[in-house]
């Protein structure tokens, strides 16, 4: 059973269809970690041009799914309701392999560093076990 349902994740991040990458929050650590449930359809937006003929889910919105979830983790803080949590930085960004329609991504997201509105998730993206993709997020919070 899931923490949270796309609703709840909505009363969280501001994030709205079509830019909403996860469904559910399986698991949370409010400022500490998160582990969000993205299933891949192949109604997706973008699989209509990427690529027509051999669908893949692009590597930047894996990320921003990861984003999203460690958002949750952050904003999940009593003192940070209400507030958005921004991009700062991403690094060491790698793809290990492809997300397809039909996939169910299972995104990750530690928060392993925090001084005041600046912070750095350890973010990881699997599908059935395997890593797809992993990365070093920096967020900026603000109102």
């Amino acid at each position: 059973m899931s923490v949270y349902t796309t609703k709840e994740i909505m009363e969280i991040i501001p994030h709205r269809q079509p830019f909403l990458l996860i469904d559910t929050i399986e698991e949370l650590e409010p400022g500490v970690r998160a582990v969000g449930k993205k299933c891949v359809s192949f109604n997706e937006p973008y699989f209509g041009g990427h690529f027509p003929g051999n669908p893949v889910m692009p590597g930047v919105l894996i990320i921003e799914a990861l984003a999203q979830v460690g958002a949750v983790a952050i904003l999940g803080l009593e003192e940070n309701k209400g507030k958005t949590a921004y991009f700062a930085g991403i690094d060491k960004a790698r793809f290990k392999q492809k997300v397809l329609p039909g996939d169910v991504l299972m995104l990750e997201t530690k928060i392993v560093k925090c001084k005041g509105p600046i912070g750095v998730g350890e973010a990881v993206a699997t599908v059935n076990g395997k890593v797809a993709a992993k990365a070093e997020l920096t967020f900026a919070i603000g109102d």
